[in-house]
């Protein structure tokens, strides 16, 4: 009888107690940012931001292999320090803010590949449309500073913005696309354990 209740005791305990403790990384706005670059009239490039973005982090592992990123940037914070073509990325032409104001990253998984690297499948979504991307990231490292945890990732990818129809397509006299179909994106995260 003993040796039942201790199994029970023991067996409560276990299906109480969390397999692992999620830990929430909150967003350091100031130390972060979100970069994009693309080709102009393919023998130069066109690098820009987005101003307002969130990035959501969650982790049980220490070496984040066990991560949940989602990311969220407001389609009409885009900004290449040019007012005109800022409009026009945010018109029906590119990223169409009005209606489709949220630009979102959601992880599906997290791959440690190598010391501190990561390959991270996700589902990015442009203008309505969903499509799979992976996100290559780099841990840059964990300090501490005044009582607070801060770790630093960067992450990049590569789409295609005809995935998304983004298809604004005008061309140069001689035939390559004024603005280029091939879009760089940029992560740059810093967050504060909570």
């Amino acid at each position: 009888m003993v040796h039942q209740l201790a199994l029970w005791v023991a067996a409560a305990v276990a299906a109480a107690t969390p397999a692992s403790s999620q830990i929430v990384w909150k967003l350091d706005k100031a130390h972060s940012s979100i970069k994009f670059s693309v080709a102009h009239l393919v023998i130069s490039e066109v690098t820009g931001v987005f101003r307002d973005f969130d990035v959501s982090l969650t982790a049980g592992a220490e070496d984040f292999s066990d991560a949940t990123l989602t990311v969220t940037v407001k389609a009409a914070s885009i900004s290449t320090d040019n007012e005109r073509r800022d409009n026009h990325l945010k018109s029906e032409d590119f990223l169409d803010a009005e209606h489709f104001p949220e630009i979102t990253f959601k992880s599906t998984s997290v791959e440690k590949t190598g010391e501190n690297i990561y390959r991270i499948p996700g589902d990015l979504t442009i203008r309505g449309i969903t499509r799979p991307v992976v996100l290559t990231a780099e841990r840059k490292g964990i300090v501490e500073m005044r009582g607070r945890t801060i770790v630093a990732f960067s992450a990049s990818t590569e789409i295609n913005r005809f995935d998304y129809d983004v298809r604004w397509d005008a061309k140069i006299e001689t035939g390559g696309l004024i603005a280029g179909d091939k879009v760089k994106i940029e992560i740059t995260y810093e967050g504060i354990r909570q």
